[in-house]
């Protein structure tokens, strides 16, 4: 069944007849839509089964989507995916997931290069941004965008630097084991500690998911991290890699790489966290992209320490 349309532009850059000029879905007051599409644009909820045409657009961009993101994405908030389309086609893309009653994270952020400069990214992005409400947005910014998000209110925490490189050789180090269903409770209270919102649905779709690898921590029975190796486009991602110290993260990213050495992996470290970026640069990996992580208003308080590489840049 066709989702219904959130907002119709006509070829003037407003919303069509019948669609409301000034109001967002849930009846709050939004910014007016503008585009100079030479055809209607209208934007709608995305399903899955779209999540082929974003994440291959993001494939295209060079950001390395992974092979599997799609079902945890979506089991997150399977309503905060956008797609802007004009006679029926995929012109443009963006999510805005909700991770709770207070945190939202923008991501996905696309428009098909043929039809960029029309006005059909900002129209998406106006339409989506309803979805969060008055949560706090968070988003992992292209260079490129940074001027544009901080004129639309998001502003700098810190810089998030992808390191890639020939994965070393390496074992599994005492202490580390594969993560089974019997961890997920802790986990997700780990996970909720390193992180500005609880994403249990998330998490448990992460976990487990095509070709994705979770391992544990140990410390006399307590968990000290986890970290997760799945499968991308271009190359092998870890993400997350939470740990208590810097000895537990070497020792998740050892164990995740083992078995792999060769093979490229890529990595998004949180500039403020020495101790990751020194695990990535030991690795022999190097910086090849960079964010800015930016949010519009406060979040929770949370172990950055902990965070020695980030889940992704769609969801945070």
């Amino acid at each position: 069944m066709a989702r219904p349309a959130l907002i119709r532009e006509d070829a003037s850059g407003g919303p069509a007849e019948g669609a409301p000029r000034d109001m967002d879905p849930d009846g709050r007051r939004s910014a007016p839509m503008t585009s100079a599409a030479p055809h209607d644009l209208v934007v709608s909820q995305a399903t899955l089964a779209d999540w082929p045409v974003i994440s291959g657009w993001a494939a295209a961009e060079g950001w390395n989507p992974g092979l599997s993101d799609g079902p945890a994405f979506f089991a997150q908030d399977p309503e905060g995916f956008f797609l802007g389309r004009i006679d029926g086609e995929p012109v443009s893309a963006v999510s805005v997931v909700n991770h709770g009653p207070d945190f939202a994270f923008l991501g996905c952020y696309l428009v098909r290069p043929d039809l960029r400069g029309h006005g059909h990214g900002l129209t998406t992005w106006k339409t989506a941004l309803a979805h969060a409400g008055t949560r706090t947005v968070g988003l992992d910014g292209v260079v490129a965008q940074q001027d544009n998000y901080r004129q639309s209110g998001f502003r700098l925490a810190h810089r998030t630097v992808r390191f890639t490189g020939t994965a070393p050789e390496s074992g599994t180090p005492a202490g580390v084991r594969p993560a089974g269903p019997a961890d997920l409770a802790a986990l997700t209270a780990y996970d909720s500690a390193c992180h500005p919102a609880d994403r249990p649905r998330f998490l448990a779709e992460w976990l487990t998911g095509p070709g994705h690898r979770a391992l544990v921590r140990e410390d006399g029975g307590r968990l000290t991290g986890y970290g997760v190796l799945r499968p991308g486009h271009d190359t092998l991602r870890i993400g997350p890699l939470f740990a208590d110290t810097a000895e537990d993260a070497r020792a998740l990213f050892s164990a995740l790489t083992a078995g792999v050495a060769g093979r490229e992996v890529a990595i998004d470290v949180p500039e403020p966290n020495a101790a990751g970026v020194t695990l990535a640069e030991t690795a022999g990996l190097r910086p090849s992209f960079e964010t800015a992580r930016m949010y519009t208003g406060p979040v929770r308080a949370y172990a950055r320490e902990r965070v020695f590489g980030v889940t992704t840049l769609e969801l945070g």
